[in-house]
């Protein structure tokens, strides 16, 4: 395995699913510059916000995930796993401000789980019958998690740790993201085609706004000017006007001479994770079918190149 050194400014980390790591890719031109091994099936990947460490959620195969893994970008290669206990199936996970603690979604359980990180322990497990996506208020006080099945989203009152909240977003909601300078939760909804902008207080459906092709994840530019969205059916990123709740570019992200392999929708590229560089105008989108990455440039939303991964890329992170 190739040993990775501290992490760097501009290094982008690729949780590979069907491979049980993380592979630190550099912003400058794609090479692999380190590996972590983690948990079976990591899914999700969040980097503190001074940089120190990452959490990676593990969602496990045949046997249904119970923990974290911590990356430590201080110690070369260095991890350390955080036991969920009973809480199976790990999935949405986001860090609240604090640095310390993290909300974590587990499917076997049903729970909203709070972990304090920094002493690796599960502080609370809240009953949500279900829970997929979660994503965290600006000041940490309130969570939204989506539910597949149901097609709704929920608001949790982390200060009570009570569930408010639970409206129907969509077929299949899936995607999650807190828009920073609205506080407007923008839910992608898989099954129905369309990306709902929900009132944070009251989860009414402020815009509803069509996004076709099973549209997966949603995410901000760091100006929160363009909210991303992948459609894993469609093989496509919208890019999303957050003032004007309008697609304004749609950018294709399979190619014809691939062969791609099987995944849950088939031979398809599934394009899932997508994240844009806070420094570069780049967009990054995990090709899971093609075990790359897609390098989009936003100056002309385009595709300007392709970057290898391990075996069935997913979840991205960047390290600031």
């Amino acid at each position: 395995m190739l040993v990775a050194a501290p992490a760097s400014a501009g290094d982008l980390l690729v949780g590979n699913k069907s491979a049980d790591t993380v592979w630190r890719l550099s912003t400058k031109d794609g090479t692999r510059v380190g590996e972590f091994a983690t948990g079976q099936g990591p899914h999700e990947i969040v980097v503190s916000r001074d940089n120190r460490f990452a959490l990676v959620s593990n969602y496990g195969a045949a046997t249904p995930g119970r923990s974290i893994t911590v990356l430590d970008f201080n110690k070369p290669g260095s991890t350390r796993t955080i036991d969920l206990g009973e809480n199976g199936k790990a999935h949405g996970m986001r860090l609240l401000p604090d640095g310390k603690r993290a909300v974590v979604t587990t499917e076997a359980s049903r729970k909203l789980l709070l972990v304090d990180v920094t002493n690796g322990r599960v502080e609370d497990a809240i009953d949500l019958g279900d829970g997929h996506m979660v994503a965290v208020s600006g000041d940490g006080k309130t969570a939204f998690v989506t539910k597949i099945d149901a097609g709704t989203v929920s608001r949790v009152d982390l200060v009570t740790r009570a569930r408010t909240h639970e409206v129907p977003a969509g077929a299949g909601a899936e995607g999650v993201a807190v828009h920073p300078g609205t506080a407007e939760v923008w839910v992608s909804n898989r099954e129905a085609g369309t990306v709902t902008v929900h009132d944070p207080k009251t989860l009414v459906i402020r815009h509803t706004i069509a996004s076709e092709g099973f549209p997966i994840r949603v995410v901000f530019t760091a100006d929160n000017r363009h909210a991303l969205v992948t459609n894993a059916r469609a093989a496509t990123l919208s890019v999303i006007d957050t003032d004007k709740y309008a697609v304004t570019h749609t950018v294709a992200l399979s190619r014809p001479d691939v062969e791609y392999r099987e995944t849950m929708l088939g031979r398809a590229a599934l394009p899932i994770g997508v994240i844009a560089d806070p420094k570069k105008p780049r967009v990054y989108a995990a090709v899971s079918g093609g075990d790359e990455i897609a390098v989009i440039d936003t100056a002309q939303w385009k595709v300007v190149d392709h970057w290898k991964t391990g075996r069935e890329p997913d979840a991205l992170g960047i390290v600031e």
